[in-house]
């Protein structure tokens, strides 16, 4: 059995204590303080990060002994080097948060919402259930980061964030693929 968990690439140990949660194993163990300690009972979502870089967790209430042997993405890990990722810009172009505590959570749980729109996973305001592909619209992302509280009120400016990544990478995506 692993007792490895791979976090932004890197393979670490496992905390020995099973019952550390995976939001303390990355920022107490691992010194990887980007993802947020908001509310601690996965109300806030500021702690969200990406499971093998497509699923969206709640890290507070997950315990990091679960994941053994998976990958799990942070904040830290969408940069390339000095590199933003292109979501994390547009962040920034479209001013996607004001003192920026939620803005980690905003962005994995952003990058897993169009992984879940990629794999047709409808939400609650998806109009047809009966499509394979569901449409982009504000509509759709206001519902599904509805779980990502912004204190600060920048909801605005990170819609227009999101949208304009999903354009940005559906323009870029080969013929046959979207984002």
């Amino acid at each position: 059995m692993s007792t490895t968990i791979t976090i932004n690439g890197n393979v670490v140990a496992l905390p020995t204590d099973p019952r550390v949660s995976l939001l303390d194993f990355l920022r107490e163990h691992l010194h990887l303080s980007g993802t947020k300690k908001g509310c601690d009972q996965g109300a806030c979502g500021a702690c969200t990060v990406l499971l093998d870089g497509e699923q969206r967790i709640l890290s507070c209430l997950a315990l990091a002994v679960q994941y053994q042997g998976r990958a799990i993405t942070s904040v830290e890990g969408l940069a390339s080097g000095e590199q933003l990722h292109a979501l994390q810009q547009s962040f920034i172009e479209h001013d996607g948060f004001q003192c920026g505590y939620c803005t980690p959570g905003q962005i994995c749980s952003a990058l897993g919402m169009e992984a879940e729109l990629r794999r047709g996973v409808p939400s609650y305001v998806t109009e047809d259930l009966g499509l394979d592909t569901i449409a982009f619209s504000e509509d759709e992302v206001r519902e599904r980061m509805s779980g990502n509280l912004c204190r600060c009120g920048a909801y605005n400016g990170i819609v227009a964030a999101v949208t304009e990544h999903h354009m940005q990478s559906h323009a870029r995506a080969p013929a046959g693929e979207t984002s």
